[in-house]
């Protein structure tokens, strides 16, 4: 049996009553380790000890805090080859991915070192004379944060870090299905000079400790990505407290293609949204609304550029769509496939589970064509590499159909009319919005996040990110009679 890796609690790595087995998706025979399951008795001593460090942390100089940030994004970024191999193993992204996901957690965490040393508030003078007004910002309190498997190290830290550079404490709930990354990053923090209690690892279920934790009185914010329906969940529970709360939930992304498009363009940002990360992205773009002058074109390249995908071991050489990331998320892919096919889709290639030289999770990425936005499989997030084409008549179809969703994160147009792409910039109905760009792939210094039931509450990232990690305080000062 091997080793079981403890949470972080309190300032020491203690163990927990039971312990959960994490399991290669590229190779099932190969069990990563052990990992300790909290209790509800241990979360009461990690917020218990929060409370308290935090009050240490807010107080300390600015200059030390932000050299504890740089000293976690620094290592991270040196030794994002080893932790993303790691990465890579556990959650099954090919192991290039998983080197770029922990070497830009590591720019979060830099950034947000650069953001602790930007103090800066408003002041004004009263309506009343010999008054002055001082409006600044200070730490929330007790952070919970609860990240996905599918960017385990990069959501985390882009929550993580802003949440410790405006002051706060950290309680941290990851995702059962990847907690050596976790428990990796939560090793690195724990070596810095920050009080104890200030920064809590603590892995259990969703159901068990993930409940608890946003059901508690002492937790003062919440961030969450995960779900659309375990987000109604946390919301109502935050709500019973008047927590505030951010959550960043699923998406149904369009891809549109104009038929004045750069073919070339057009396939790659496709193939690059719809299949990177092995689709397992709230970003993935699994509607291409393509118009019906260049409809046969895109679809012949697009095939072409799909079946060349090379599937494989996460840590293979080559690789470009690993397993998916559990035997429970290739059942979902492997349903949504033959849903495609009972509304009528006609599947062009791919779709179909595979079996290597390792025993995992693999399946060949798919394109379908024959879509219309009714459809379920056009309707509801996929988390699979799969992309469907749905062809329209112009370019006001274009827009209805991209805007015709209940999630709103991500869209994206692929045209060289300026006057389409501005258009398109201002009218389509998402919170992020790329032109002759893939879907995929956003910056760490400008805010991220959707519309509609994608997201809720304050943005993600950048300087938008102390909406959530901190409260406004205004003081009115009496300089007495002159």
């Amino acid at each position: 049996m091997s080793k079981t890796s403890k949470n972080y609690i309190a300032g020491d790595w203690v163990e927990g009553p039971s312990s959960i087995a994490n399991t290669n998706p590229s190779d099932t025979n190969d069990i990563i380790g052990q990992y300790a399951q909290a209790s509800s008795a241990q979360l009461d001593d990690a917020l218990n000890s929060a409370h308290i460090a935090q009050r240490q942390w807010a107080a300390t100089g600015l200059e030390q805090r932000q050299a504890v940030l740089m000293k976690i994004g620094e290592e991270m970024m040196a030794r994002s080859a080893e932790l993303g191999e790691l990465l890579a193993r556990e959650e099954g992204k090919p192991v290039a991915e998983g080197k770029g996901e922990v070497y830009r957690a590591g720019q979060f965490f830099t950034y947000y070192a650069a953001e602790v040393l930007r103090q800066s508030g408003d002041t004004a003078d009263s309506v009343r004379p010999n008054i002055e007004v001082d409006v600044r910002r200070e730490p929330m309190g007790t952070v919970a944060i609860i990240s996905p498997w599918n960017f385990p190290t990069a959501t985390a830290s882009w929550k993580i870090a802003p949440a410790l550079a405006f002051g706060n404490a950290v309680i941290w709930k990851p995702a059962n299905l990847t907690p050596a990354s976790a428990v990796a990053l939560a090793e690195i923090i724990s070596r810095q000079e920050i009080p104890k209690g200030l920064f809590n690892l603590v892995m259990g279920s969703g159901g068990s400790i993930g409940q608890a934790l946003v059901e508690s009185p002492k937790v003062h914010a919440i961030s969450f990505t995960g779900s659309y329906d375990v987000g109604r969940q946390i919301a109502r529970a935050a709500a019973q407290n008047l927590t505030k709360f951010q959550l960043e939930l699923g998406s149904k992304n369009p891809l549109v293609v104009m038929d004045d498009a750069d073919i070339d363009v057009a396939v790659a940002a496709a193939t690059g949204g719809a299949f990177g990360s092995t689709g397992q992205k709230c970003t993935a773009s699994s509607r291409l609304v393509v118009h019906q002058s260049i409809h046969d074109e895109f679809v012949e390249r697009m095939t072409a550029s799909t079946s060349a995908l090379k599937v494989g071991h996460a840590l293979e050489d080559g690789t470009q769509i690993g397993p998916a990331a559990s035997a429970e998320q290739l059942a979902s892919n492997l349903d949504y496939m033959q849903l495609g096919r009972d509304e009528g889709c006609e599947v062009v290639c791919g779709g179909d589970a595979l079996e290597l030289a390792t025993p995992g999770h693999y399946m060949q990425p798919a394109l379908l064509i024959g879509g219309d936005n009714a459809m379920r499989l056009n309707r509801e997030e996929l988390f699979a590499p799969m992309a469907c084409v749905i062809k329209v008549a112009d370019y006001d179809e274009a827009l209805s159909v991209a805007n015709d969703t209940d999630f709103g994160l991500v869209s994206g147009i692929i045209t060289q009319s300026l006057s389409k792409a501005s258009h398109f910039r201002r009218n389509a109905e998402s919170g992020c919005v790329m032109v002759n760009l893939p879907t995929a792939g956003t910056d760490y210094h400008v805010p991220f996040g959707g519309r509609k039931n994608s997201s809720f509450g304050p943005r993600e990232q950048g300087q938008y990110a102390k909406e959530l990690y901190t409260q406004v305080k205004t003081s009115y000062i009496s300089s007495g009679n002159p």
